[in-house]
């Protein structure tokens, strides 16, 4: 890149509302995610009996199992979510920016 285009870029105050948003919203998605999956642990490590709690009466499947997929699935939504978001918002920031810097 050019020093100019990059000052332009840099100078845009678009360029500082696309940086603060994405930034905020990823942090805030990844301390989602974190708390999910630490709290989890946290719960294996300190009450492993409420997770060995069976689903139901007579079944062989522990609650431990389905809470286990849905964090998991968890990770996918929160994925999702931020894909969503930098599609629509994100984009049109960044192409906002690349025009006003033609």
């Amino acid at each position: 890149m050019q020093p100019d285009v990059v000052r332009q870029v840099k100078s845009n105050p678009k360029y500082h509302d696309l940086v603060a948003k994405r930034s905020a919203f990823g942090w805030t998605l990844a301390v989602v995610m974190l708390v999910i999956y630490y709290g989890f642990i946290l719960v294996i490590a300190y009450s492993p009996t409420s997770l060995a709690a069976k689903v139901g009466a007579g079944a062989t499947m522990s609650i431990g199992m389905p809470i286990g997929v849905v964090i998991i699935v968890s990770a996918f939504v929160l994925t999702g979510i931020y894909v969503a978001r930098a599609n629509s918002e994100f984009d049109r920031l960044t192409h906002e920016i690349v025009e006003a810097v033609k």
